[in-house]
């Protein structure tokens, strides 16, 4: 058998392409159909990618689309003579007898490009194998690559504006016809929510405040609201608790159990149907808990890559997580962790929230100035550059708790109150937002019409 009949052939469908092509000189309206599904790339032949590149250019300037323009742009481009352009233009428009099918032909030709994709990945990955280099490395980059091709990611190349500002522009109306509802995630709590207006699609969320703040109560009720509200899957990485010790905190929160009741067993009744109720309720949440101790930035890409339909990720808390880093220096490392983290949103393309330890530099300062600033943030600067959001908590009450000090009157009405204090807002206005505090639930509840932006 000669030796040429058992080479591979790359998938490809010329006829789908031809299809493609053909069904939006016919119906220029189809690019509505097939929106950003198709890109040049995806073609492979060449003639087809100049062809589609043309007529992509031609949509975007709202520029009349048949045979003749078509011909007249490719020509303008270089990339056809006029008499052999005409020709080709026509077969191909006169291959399809109407659009009809026109998404069908685009999924043939993004399923031969994501085929043609695959076996370049395979063969990276195999010269990777057989350079016997670091091991954990090699699997890492091979996942990433197989992930980013899953997700349909081609971040390699330039994006014209004209592509991104019909992304924006399809957002917009979205926002519009859904009446503002919110492609990132919202917290739960309307106070916060009506500043932040929402956790947006790749922010790293930096929540900090001192221990004992609430901090990890706070990370909790956002993770709870959201996995309620969203049906997407919450991801919560605990380095410090144990995933029981972090659900008994979500119950009592939930059920509006003392969680002291819930530690001792000491419960009532009516406490035994809340706890029930709230397991049932739960128990339909898509929430995955890792209580991993000393986690890596790259351990937790690969355990994010295998989950569903993700829609926010919670860490608690970064002070804890480790790096492969060779450097002795704390901060460097939290500076490499803090941006891992911020590329990791950006891929996955959900949310981030991260607790952050904070300098104890907050207790020596008099009266209000305890409330904790930027420059508070413990191990790093990295950490402040690197986030989109950060929120710090803060209660008068716990200091007063701290120092031993007698309660006044006037602090009996700020015992049940906390401020989340929004020090950095990378897409709107900081300020402090009122909330309530409910220690013994280890729940934090909105306060209606109660905030205020600087």
């Amino acid at each position: 058998m000669d030796s040429s009949s058992l080479m591979r052939q790359m998938p490809v469908s010329v006829e789908a392409e031809q299809a493609l092509l053909g069904s939006i000189i016919v119906s220029p309206d189809a690019f509505d159909k097939i929106g950003g599904m198709i890109s040049t790339e995806d073609f492979y032949v060449e003639e087809h990618k100049h062809i589609y590149a043309a007529l992509l250019k031609m949509y975007a300037q709202n520029k009349t689309i048949d045979v003749v323009t078509l011909v007249n742009a490719l020509v303008e481009n270089g990339d056809r003579d006029e008499a052999g352009g005409i020709q080709y233009i026509t077969l191909i428009a006169e291959s399809v007898p109407s659009a009809v099918n026109v998404k069908d032909y685009a999924r043939i030709v993004k399923d031969k490009a994501t085929l043609r994709k695959l076996i370049g990945v395979c063969n990276e990955i195999n010269e990777d194998a057989y350079s016997e280099s670091d091991v954990h490395t090699i699997v890492d980059n091979a996942e990433q690559k197989i992930f980013d091709i899953s997700h349909n990611k081609d971040n390699k190349e330039f994006r014209h504006i004209r592509d991104v500002l019909q992304n924006v522009y399809r957002d917009i109306e979205i926002l519009s016809e859904t009446k503002g509802a919110v492609s990132g995630a919202k917290t739960g709590f309307s106070g916060l929510d009506r500043m932040l207006v929402q956790m947006g699609k790749g922010d790293l969320v930096i929540v900090g405040a001192r221990p004992g703040m609430g901090k990890t109560s706070f990370a909790l009720n956002i993770a709870t609201n959201v996995a309620k509200n969203t049906k997407k899957s919450v991801a919560i990485f605990s380095l410090e608790m144990s995933g029981e010790q972090l659900v008994t905190r979500i119950i009592s929160s939930e059920a509006m159990v003392d969680s002291h009741s819930l530690r001792t067993g000491q419960l009532a009744n009516e406490d035994w149907d809340n706890i029930a109720d709230v397991i049932s309720s739960l128990s339909g949440c898509e929430i995955y808990i890792d209580d991993t101790s000393a986690i890596t930035t790259t351990e937790m890409k690969s355990k994010l890559r295998r989950l569903p339909n993700l829609g926010l990720v919670v860490i608690d808390y970064i002070g804890l997580m480790q790096t492969t880093s060779n450097s002795d220096n704390r901060a460097q490392q939290v500076g490499e962790i803090s941006r891992n983290l911020k590329i990791m949103a950006k891929d996955f393309g959900v949310p981030f929230i991260c607790c952050a330890q904070l300098n104890r530099g907050t207790e020596s300062r008099p009266g209000a100035g305890k409330r904790p600033t930027l420059a508070d943030l413990r191990d790093s600067g990295s950490i402040e550059q690197d986030a989109d959001i950060v929120l710090f908590l803060y209660r008068d009450e716990y200091y007063k708790d701290i120092s031993g000090a007698e309660p006044s009157p006037e602090a009996a009405d700020t015992a049940n109150t906390a401020e989340v204090i929004i020090a950095k807002n990378r897409h709107g206005s900081v300020g402090n937002v009122k909330m309530g505090w409910i220690g013994q639930f280890t729940k934090f509840r909105t306060i209606e019409d109660d905030y205020a932006s600087n």
